[in-house]
């Protein structure tokens, strides 16, 4: 790696903060008129999961930015197939299996070409298959894996069919895009038709690939060290080293990190002011995806504890990290019961964080539809009717 120029700025961890409160949406003012299409450009990538409780972590990361705002309006900005103005996202592998900008396909052609030289596969693939589904997707198209001829042998979720395996490897490698979903079930077609021309292509080399992921990263962190910025499209360290100094990244030190960082130049132009959201986050929002960055800027332990044994649980299922103040002052582990949103278990930290929680829940009820909450555990015990009063008087404050 180049030697760096030292760092000529340093931010306090409080400014750094706000910083990348700023830079995920979630400090400032809300572009509602960009809607959630604006929220995935902003962010650069929304990371898809298959879990729904309140709702699902798609439909999550937009509301907790932008509010109560029109379920279906998230799902028409992500796949819209029949748009006069073509497709504005595609699905793929980021941070995760995300939702990204449809104008950043050819910056992932790295990422392509490496799943299609890898040497080996966890499902195999018997031979003929793969050709015969992009033979049927040509002739037919769309199709979900089901209409290719079953995405299953058995029942266990794992297993898949030559047909899924076949059709979710030429995903990978960049043949064939997700162009809707249905009922959670990706549609498939050629990416040859639904990628626009201009971007069909794979021509970056992967240097240049990286350079750009490195530099959306950073602006979507505001700040970071090497490994918060790698993570955010799951980058190694050795391929940010290489880029990073071609980035526009800057160099800064941030008090308290222990760690050198890098900032978005145009973060730092302008101190981070505004209202701070309060809401619920997903368990899967960038703003918390790194467990690391988390506990240094925010002082809070995030793990999700869906895959944990429901005996070793501490917050619950789907506990999701309550915002407010640019703090992360509880968590929520919802579900949602004939028409009754619970919160099956409330973290708190501390009485203060109790106005804060109540309005997280009314707003969240009001937005699923919901016109009644009920509280059932709390912790510390003690702030469960507090919390269950002040829950009660801002739902009846916002259904009058």
């Amino acid at each position: 790696m180049t030697p760096l120029p030292p760092p000529t700025t340093t931010l306090t961890a409080d400014e750094a903060r706000r910083i990348a409160l700023r830079a995920q949406g979630l400090l400032g003012t809300p572009d509602r008129k960009a809607g959630p299409r604006g929220t995935l450009r902003h962010l650069g990538a929304i990371q898809l999961d298959t879990i729904s409780v309140l709702a699902r972590s798609h439909e999550l990361i937009p509301y907790a930015r932008l509010g109560a705002l029109p379920r279906k309006e998230v799902e028409s900005a992500y796949w819209t197939p029949d748009s006069p103005t073509g497709p504005h996202a595609f699905e793929y592998w980021s941070h995760a299996a995300c939702v990204l900008p449809i104008e950043e396909w050819p910056h992932f052609a790295f990422r392509r070409r490496a799943y299609r030289n890898r040497p080996h596969w966890n499902h195999p693939l018997p031979d003929g298959v793969y050709d015969q589904v992009v033979k049927q997707l040509r002739a037919e198209g769309p199709l979900t894996a089901t209409d290719l001829g079953g995405a299953k042998k058995t029942s266990e979720w794992w297993d898949w069919s030559g047909t899924k395996v076949a059709v979710e490897r030429a995903l990978m490698y960049g043949e064939v895009v997700c162009v809707e979903r249905r009922g959670w079930k990706r549609v498939y077609d050629l990416a040859e038709r639904a990628i626009p021309a201009h971007l069909l292509h794979d021509d970056l080399d992967d240097r240049e690939c990286v350079r750009r992921l490195v530099a959306l990263a950073g602006k979507a962190l505001g700040v970071g060290t090497r490994a918060d910025i790698a993570d955010y499209h799951r980058l190694r360290a050795d391929q940010f080293d290489d880029v990073v100094e071609d980035s526009g990244l800057v160099p800064v030190t941030v008090e308290g990190w222990g760690k050198p960082a890098w900032a978005d130049p145009q973060a730092l132009e302008t101190p981070p002011r505004g209202r701070h959201r309060t809401t619920l986050l997903s368990p899967f929002d960038s703003l918390i995806w790194e467990r690391a960055r988390t506990e240094r800027i925010f002082g809070f332990t995030h793990r999700l504890e869906a895959y944990v044994p429901k005996p070793k649980r501490v917050h619950g299922y789907f506990a999701m990290p309550v915002l407010s103040g640019g703090r992360l002052v509880g968590r929520v582990d919802p579900a949602r019961e004939n028409g009754t949103l619970v919160a099956k278990q409330v973290s708190l930290d501390g009485a203060k964080a109790v106005p804060a929680v109540a309005q997280a829940l009314v707003e969240a009820a009001s937005w699923v539809g919901y016109r009644d909450i009920r509280i059932e555990r709390v912790d510390p015990p003690e702030l469960h009717e507090a919390l269950t009063t002040e829950t009660r008087r801002a739902l009846f404050t916002a259904l009058r």
